[in-house]
C-alpha cells in the first residue's frame, strides 16, 4: 500500500462535470493498492495518517497532525502509483491490486480513519476524477507499507 500525501488548503473533486467532495484544508490522500496488500495494512496506513505531523505549530516547525489541526482528508484511490516504467515507455500496472480487492481495501482504509475520529471525503472508485487542488507549502511525503 502506498499513499501520496499532499498538505492542501483546498481540494475539490468531479466526476462527470458534478462536484463529489470538497475539503476546505487538510490532506489529499492519493492510495494505491498494492497485489497482496491486507486488512492489516489498512489499519496501519490509517494509524499513520491520523499521527503524521506535517502541519506547522506556532514556531513554524511541522509538528501537528491532522488531528490537532482538525483538517479533514480527500482520499483519492490511485491504481497508477504502482506503475512500473523501467521497461520501455508505457507503465505496467500488474503490481497494482484486482479493481475488486483494491476497492474493498481502499474503503476500509477511509472507514478505519473515521474511526480514528477523522473526517474523511472520498473520491469515486475506478471513475475517471478531476480534481483541483491548492498545496500548501507544498509539503509532499510518500508512505508505503
Amino acid at each position: 500500500m502506498k499513499a501520496v500525501i499532499q498538505r492542501v488548503k483546498r481540494t475539490v473533486l468531479s466526476v462527470g462535470g458534478k462536484k463529489v467532495s470538497e475539503i476546505p484544508f487538510g490532506f489529499a490522500v492519493y492510495l494505491g493498492i498494492k497485489c497482496g496488500d491486507t486488512e492489516d495494512k489498512a489499519g496501519i496506513m490509517a494509524g499513520k495518517l491520523s499521527r503524521l505531523r506535517i502541519f506547522e505549530d506556532g514556531n513554524g516547525k511541522m509538528n501537528l497532525s491532522i488531528k490537532d489541526v482538525e483538517g479533514e482528508i480527500l482520499l483519492i484511490s490511485q491504481f497508477t502509483l504502482y506503475g512500473d516504467c523501467s521497461h520501455g515507455n508505457r507503465p505496467s500496472f500488474t503490481d497494482a491490486e484486482r479493481p475488486e480487492s483494491a476497492e474493498k481495501l481502499y474503503l476500509l482504509t477511509a472507514e478505519k480513519l473515521r474511526e480514528l475520529g477523522l473526517t474523511v471525503k472520498t473520491g469515486v472508485f475506478g471513475a475517471d476524477m478531476k480534481i483541483e487542488q491548492f498545496n500548501d507549502g507544498p509539503v509532499t511525503v510518500i508512505y508505503e507499507i
